[in-house]
């Protein structure tokens, strides 16, 4: 099991950072790089708890499907995803979200393991994990420039 954590500091609400993250139309715009597209369960709007989502994108040259289910769901605070089908034999993603004086601070908390256990540790560790992280990273800083523009009220109601 592999561990990655990012810190993104917004400079905008907590709860415009917390719903932003959940929406789908959202989401799939931030992976336009990976053509990933909701196609089964939630597939535009938000997701919430108990909700599943289908994606289905282009992850190291393959299209790939990955369902996740929000299990725990805290606004605007903390919220859960785990993996019910997809390539990894574990994968959980934590997303907590904390106000400070300028903003608010996401922190991601991303556990998986590879599908390989043999060869997945190491794989885990020099291709998943980097490929991963940027991927994060990628989600955040668009979720970061919407939230601090005025863009994100084509994603939220006032």
């Amino acid at each position: 099991m592999v561990a990655i954590v990012e810190r993104t500091s917004i400079h905008a609400p907590i709860e415009r950072c917390f719903y932003l993250s959940l929406n789908v139309d959202l989401h799939q715009e931030s992976a336009a790089r990976t053509q990933e597209r909701a196609v089964a369960g939630v597939t535009t709007g938000f997701i919430g708890r108990g909700e599943r989502v289908t994606w289905r994108g282009r992850h190291f040259g393959i299209m790939l499907h990955h369902t996740s289910e929000i299990t725990v769901y805290e606004p605007p605070t903390f919220f859960e995803d785990v993996m019910v089908s997809g390539m990894f034999r574990s994968f959980r993603h934590r997303h907590s979200f904390s106000a400070e004086a300028n903003g608010t601070v996401m922190e991601d908390r991303l556990e998986f393991a590879a599908p390989v256990p043999l060869l997945g540790r190491v794989m885990e560790v020099l291709v998943l994990k980097r490929y991963l992280s940027n991927f994060l990273r990628e989600r955040n800083g668009f979720i970061k420039l919407v939230a601090e523009s005025e863009e994100w009220r084509k994603y939220l109601p006032d």
